[in-house]
């Protein structure tokens, strides 16, 4: 055991946030916990590491936090721990700085010829060194600053000149180097490109501590726990298994609650009325007092929550722009004066497109969207939008908005003639509701400004969409509103995201920045298994990898050994893809099969269960291909 909290409740201005929660980690736990923006994640975490205290209460629901006296906690929080002064170098090397005086001190010994009287502190040293593996410090930094997308000729760069993004991503390099027994993590994918979200959860699956993950990505869930908890309405639970299991498991769970609940219901009506009858009577007065004091000890069963309001966001646009919506040619992007991010910048763009861009941080994503949109200037190549566009933007900055600005006059000084009441109700679809909307923009979450600038853009109606990283701070159940919301609109969409549920469900092409240049690919799939081809020519097997275990017998391996090898691990990455492709329509089928339109149409149900049944033995032969290269 790592911590344990008994009884954690906690207030904020008269609301319960936490009520009596109860959590145990252990050394092994992976750990992801979820919930809608404001249920009390956040205030979880600060209590686990001693950031804030629970609110006192009586006996017997007195706070108890217990913790191992071994236990480490690292928790990433933005730039925390960071020296400004710093080169990114000496900070990663300030982790190991009781190894580096050791080194520094042994080889002063070895100068000397080890004097006798220094022989027990040599002997002392070399084992403490040795014991941390003091002599894998620079593999273990450099490992961990190229997965986080820092590459040698980056760490000599001073901590105060990087961006936000990068000061995160480097706070959470420098917080692995640490290796802490439980590892707090708040929304690490944030920030982070689609690589470097690969490196993390490969790494973190190899995590050797325990895992507290607070993440709406649910790709990253799936990979990584094994156990989720859900805060709702200040009560946590507690589920096997990752977030798919999760939403099975939750289903089961309130179906079984509410069955419960009405059979409770139902006992507490039959008491209640028993009392009511015979409760004045001499001869069963006695009885009726029993039933109820049966009635007053009964420990009541809640309601579960069968429907949370979720938000209502909808995009629709007033006229419908030409077919040949954007033509792109021989464009250059540049950050800066000279440098060049992508050259030769050209494609074509027709109506109802959704055209996903994809790319390492600082590949041009982000200035490709303010190049098309006009607000920065390009002096090679040619930009021509087709008549009638009309575009709606959402830049993850948010900087168009007044950060002094209350909720319901960011919309007033855009739209002065909206009255009150149509303000607020135009803030209540998205869940900004009560004296919310009287809060300052610069005081809400950053998933209520990006809510907030989604009810803008339904007043906007462009017929173009511009996203940038839309879904980023927005809670699982928002990112699905928004996902429908995507999906059902008609019109056109670029846009970039790391999130892969929505990659893959909304586009329809592809551009991939890489290598100052650009690819276009038909679909999210193609992307990604273009990318894995393209990672596993590149990088050597594990057998072939300077200073692995396994490097010996490598010697006496043939090239066609190793393409076989090469091809395999391909034909892995492919199945993977079509095995999560499988997954997802069989989930889908079943819940066609479920709904009563389709029941109703006995063709249409003979089709679906067809199909249905076609994919599952498709699902089994390609799991048992899946093993068989695996193993």
């Amino acid at each position: 055991m790592i911590i344990s909290l008994e009884n954690i409740s906690k207030y904020y201005g008269g609301n319960k946030v936490l009520d009596n929660i109860a959590l145990t980690i252990e050394n092994s736990d992976r750990i992801g916990l979820i919930g809608i923006n404001g249920c009390g994640k956040s205030t979880l975490l600060r209590i686990i590491t001693g950031f804030e205290i629970p609110d006192k209460q009586p006996e017997p629901y007195h706070a108890r936090i217990s913790k191992n006296k071994d236990a480490v906690i690292g928790f990433l929080a933005q730039n925390s721990g960071l020296d400004g002064d710093n080169t990114i170098n000496a900070e990663m090397k300030s982790v190991f700085r009781d190894l580096l005086e050791t080194a520094q001190r042994l080889e002063e010994l070895r100068r000397i010829n080890i004097p006798e009287e220094f022989a027990e502190e040599y002997s002392q040293k070399t084992t403490f060194f040795e014991a941390n593996d003091g002599y894998l410090t620079d593999v273990k930094i450099n490992r961990i600053l190229s997965g986080m997308g820092f590459p040698p000729e980056t760490r000599g760069r001073v901590i105060s000149t990087l961006s936000g993004g990068e000061k995160t991503r480097l706070a959470l390099a420098k917080l692995l180097l640490e290796n802490p027994n439980l590892l707090i993590l708040d929304e690490p994918t944030n920030h982070l490109d689609f690589d470097t979200i690969l490196w993390l959860e490969e790494y973190l699956q190899s995590y050797k501590g325990a895992l507290l993950i607070v993440s709406h990505d649910r790709y990253f869930l799936d990979k990584l726990v094994t156990s989720t908890c859900e805060i709702e309405r200040g009560i946590l639970r507690r589920f096997k298994g990752n977030f798919t299991a999760f939403t099975l498991q939750k289903s089961d769970f309130i179906k079984h609650q509410l069955k419960e609940y009405e059979a409770q219901q139902e006992e507490i009506a039959k008491l209640q009325d028993y009392i009511d009858r015979n409760l004045v009577r001499a001869s069963t007065s006695n009885m009726a007092k029993s039933r109820r004091k049966q009635l007053e000890s009964m420990e009541l069963i809640n309601k579960p929550v069968m429907f949370e309001k979720s938000a209502k966001i909808k995009f629709a646009y007033d006229r419908t722009p030409v077919k040949e919506l954007l033509t792109v040619e021989d464009l250059k992007l540049i950050a800066g004066e000279n440098n060049i991010l992508a050259d030769n910048v050209s494609f074509n763009l027709r109506r109802g497109e959704k055209l996903a861009v994809v790319g390492a941080n600082g590949s041009g994503k982000s200035t490709l969207l303010k190049v098309l949109r006009g607000e920065l200037p390009y002096s090679d190549g040619l930009i021509r939008w087709g008549d009638y566009v009309k575009t709606a933007y959402f830049e993850q900055a948010n900087d168009y908005f007044n950060m002094d600005d209350t909720c319901i006059n960011a919309v007033h000084r855009l739209y002065p003639r909206m009255t009150e009441l149509e303000v607020r109700s135009l803030l209540g679809q998205v869940r900004i509701t009560g004296e919310n909307v009287y809060k300052k923009v610069g005081v809400i979450s950053g998933g209520e400004r990006a809510k907030l600038r989604f009810a803008i853009m339904m007043l906007e109606r462009g017929n173009v969409l511009i996203l940038d990283e839309p879904t980023n701070h927005l809670d699982i159940d928002t990112r699905e509103v928004l996902e429908n919301a995507l999906f059902e609109f008609d019109g056109t969409i670029i846009f970039v995201s790391h999130d892969r549920y929505l990659l893959d469900r909304l586009s329809t092409r592809v551009l991939e920045i890489t290598d100052n240049r650009i690819e276009m690919h038909d679909d999210f799939n193609s992307y990604v298994e273009a990318r894995r081809i393209r990672r596993a020519a590149e990088k050597p097997p594990p057998s072939e990898r300077a200073g692995s275990r396994e490097a010996r017998p490598a010697a006496y391996r043939t090239k066609e050994q190793r393409a076989l090898e090469t091809k395999k691990r391909v034909r892995i990455s492919e199945l993977e893809s079509e095995i999560h492709r499988a997954e997802i329509l069989i989930s889908d089928l079943q819940s066609a099969l479920s709904d009563p339109g389709v029941c109703a149409d006995y063709q249409l149900l003979s089709e679906k269960v067809e199909l249905y049944e076609q994919e599952k033995k498709r699902l089994s032969e390609l799991s048992d291909e899946w093993l068989n290269l695996s193993e």
